[in-house]
């Protein structure tokens, strides 16, 4: 984020969008992790009900909001393949932001139903979560009420929420590698591929990790697995994005050596 800023030439859409990723990962570890290390190193290990509604709320809208930012920067990637004399004119500096500011504010209205399903669930035996932090597979195994409503409203919004962003993913990357493909210049295709790559395997990372956890019956989740799983998503996703993202960055890179020899 800071070398975006410091750089005029990286105040372009791809790197607005890169912004917003990174904003989202601090996000994902602010959530989560102090309140975990607080209960590790200090050993309090109680929160209450709303204090965890609350972070499930938070954790549920970061997920939706990179479902949905995935699916604009594969859009801002299929413009700039695909339409490149009028990428500036068409990927512009106000539709940009609408499209962010549309990704947030939806993130931030989907989970409400799932708070809401939440907060009429009973839980009267144990109240230890087994997991690092609250997440709903591992509050439905604490409830003594059935949890079918929040099952069934997990995979509906978990399906319009994934597979509407993923079929705007797939769409955008089936028209940019037929583009590719078309080119004849062997070092066009090589840059073209470049540019998708890193997003391309945040894509695959992302979706995969998520679609194992939650898109299955609860039955058979196993709840080591899930915090394995969640670990990733949670932990190394957030660390390891700005890492794939820059070590294929021409861009970047540069940048960050002129800071360097400037220093």
């Amino acid at each position: 984020m800071a070398i975006v800023y410091s750089n005029s030439k990286l105040h372009t859409p791809m790197y607005f969008f890169l912004t917003n990723l990174s904003c989202m990962d601090i996000t994902y570890t602010t959530i989560i992790f102090p309140k975990m290390l607080v209960h590790f190193f200090v050993e309090v290990m109680e929160m209450s009900l709303s204090e965890c509604l609350m972070q499930m709320y938070f954790f549920i809208a970061v997920v939706c909001t990179e479902f949905f930012l995935l699916a604009v920067m594969a859009y801002d990637r299929y413009v700039a393949i695909c339409n490149p004399l009028r990428y500036m004119v068409i990927v512009n500096k106000s539709l940009c932001i609408q499209m962010a500011a549309v990704t947030w504010a939806v993130s931030l209205i989907v989970p409400i139903p799932h708070i809401i399903a939440f907060s009429h669930l009973s839980f009267c035996e144990s109240h230890t979560i087994n997991h690092f932090f609250c997440d709903l597979t591992a509050l439905m195994k604490l409830s003594c009420t059935s949890t079918r409503t929040v099952e069934t409203l997990s995979y509906i919004i978990g399906a319009l929420v994934g597979l509407l962003p993923f079929g705007l993913t797939i769409t955008s990357y089936i028209k940019i590698i037929s583009a590719i493909l078309k080119m004849k210049s062997t070092e066009g295709r090589r840059k073209a591929f470049s540019t998708c790559g890193s997003h391309l395997t945040v894509i695959i990372v992302f979706y995969g990790m998520i679609t194992s956890t939650y898109m299955r019956p609860t039955s058979t989740h196993s709840m080591k697995t899930n915090k394995l799983l969640s670990l990733s998503y949670t932990a190394l996703s957030p660390l390891c994005n700005p890492i794939i993202y820059s070590l294929k960055n021409t861009e970047l890179k540069n940048t960050l050596r002129k800071k360097k020899m400037t220093a």
